[in-house]
């Protein structure tokens, strides 16, 4: 199911990162008080009550090369790309000329726009929202972004009413799932090997059944048959629009690949073994992890490479992919001849087979003993915290649900050493692991202890005998 994309847009220094971090709950964007300091798009993923979406924060617009040729790029690349357009404006420093210029340009979209007042902290809320009437963006929604004020509100009375409306995703039969098998999102940055890759895939003892473009948003489904057994390769490496394309701008839509990596069950990563890997690629593989999908990783054009280079690579690629080599299988390829491709199907297969496992609530529970065995949990206010059972909450990718008493104070070393344990324990690769963890409830909290009247006669016999030894 694709995900509904939202662009936050507007002048230098409103707070569209202060509202990025508050909509998708981390720090991922810089904030600072001053303007410009957003340069590229940033992406990721929110959530309000059961609706999640993607967020993209971009970069402040201005009039300085005139307004149309700036939202040519990055930001108006975002805003093109999404399904609702908040668009930001600074109510302490009143309706700006570049306000009323972006809010035309927006208008020529012919998409929802919501029209965001921050900051409003302290000011009269009537009095600023009449000036920004003027926008005709209809109503505006008043937010202190910084202190997390009316954000809720924006969510639920602006949000989810459009995106009720947006057209949803059709629900896929048994059947449809079967023919597909295995969906395989190839995905990473352009000229690194996936159209090659995708077609020297295709092209390896398969039966190609049919080819079907433009399912999801240009993204091309390619449904395929290997050695018996049925995959669908989804290759992002269409999506561009050369014509609109200039030098120096990204030439590939980061969205379409968040898109396949959500509707697929596998991804494989592809680099460059000469361009290294980027701050982007960082990124998607993190997105990959949030999302609960497998994951693969294979650096392309390995053989054009000299033995002190390769050496010299394999160092970067560990330094940079430290935190995922644990898990996830790394292959070196050559996408062009062939070399190693046929070893990413037994990977896609374990990643694919860990994400579906199922795990029994005994065999859990007997790995979470042996785990609290081997390496106690830590004290926590003089009080050991005890972890009584496991059991499964779903699965691709598996979720393990521990119960126990003061688990909300678990360090995150130790659940982080948990989760290798089970990782190691039930040979899950390629998949990242959820955990939940729940306090066992206390049945006497909040009940008063009510005495007996034997208690009570007892209770007061007691008392006539300390009053009178007292004397």
């Amino acid at each position: 199911m694709s995900l509904p994309v939202i662009a936050l847009v507007g002048r230098p220094n409103v707070g569209k990162s202060t509202l990025f971090n508050c909509l998708t709950r981390s720090r991922d964007a810089l904030v600072a008080d001053m303007p410009g300091v957003t340069r590229d798009r940033i992406y990721g993923e929110g959530f309000f009550e059961d609706q999640r979406f993607i967020v993209i924060d971009t970069g402040g617009l201005s009039d300085e090369q005139g307004i149309s040729a700036v939202m040519a790029e990055q930001s108006w690349q975002a805003a093109e790309e999404a399904d609702v357009i908040f668009f930001m404006v600074d109510a302490r420093a009143g309706l700006n000329p570049d306000d009323q210029k972006i809010a035309k340009s927006l208008r020529s979209l012919s998409k929802p726009i919501i029209l965001v007042l921050n900051k409003t902290d302290g000011l009269d809320i009537d009095s600023v929202k009449n000036e920004f009437y003027q926008l005709g963006l209809g109503e505006p929604f008043p937010i202190a972004a910084s202190h997390s004020r009316g954000v809720k509100s924006l969510l639920e009375s602006a949000l989810l009413p459009i995106l009720a409306k947006l057209p949803k995703a059709e629900e896929t039969d048994a059947e449809t799932i079967e023919q597909q098998g295995i969906k395989i999102a190839l995905i990473g940055r352009p000229n690194v090997g996936k159209s090659t890759l995708t077609n020297r895939m295709l092209g390896e003892e398969r039966v190609l059944v049919f080819d079907l473009p433009g399912t999801t948003r240009d993204s091309i489904y390619v449904p395929m048959e290997r050695q018996g057994k049925r995959y669908t390769l989804i290759d992002t490496a269409g999506v561009r629009r050369k014509g609109r394309v200039e030098e120096g701008i990204e030439k590939f839509s980061v969205i379409k690949t968040l898109k396949a990596i959500e509707d697929a069950h596998v991804a494989i990563l592809v680099f460059d073994a000469q361009e290294g890997i980027t701050e982007q690629d960082l990124h998607i593989i993190g997105f990959a992890l949030d999302a609960g999908r497998g994951l693969v990783v294979a650096i392309n054009k390995w053989d054009g490479l000299d033995e002190d280079t390769r050496e010299s690579v394999k160092k970067a690629i560990d330094r940079r992919l430290r935190f995922i080599e644990d898990f996830v299988d790394v292959h070196f390829i050559s996408a062009k001849h062939g070399t190693g491709v046929g070893n990413l199907y037994k990977s896609v297969h374990q990643a694919h087979a860990s994400a579906n496992k199922v795990l029994s609530t005994p065999d859990l529970t007997r790995a979470l003993e042996q785990a609290v065995l081997e390496h106690n949990p830590p004290l926590v206010r003089a009080r050991r915290v005890k972890l009584r059972y496991a059991h499964s909450g779903g699965h691709n990718p598996p979720v393990i649900v521990i119960h126990g008493n003061q688990v909300e104070r678990l360090p995150e070393a130790y659940k982080r050493y948990l989760v290798n344990f089970f990782r190691q324990e039930f040979r899950l690769r390629g998949t990242p692991i959820r955990m939940e963890f729940k306090s066992s409830e206390n049945p006497f909290a909040g009940k008063r202890n009510e005495l007996t009247p034997r208690q009570v006669a007892k209770k007061r016999r007691l008392v006539r005998h300390i009053k009178k030894s007292s004397h």
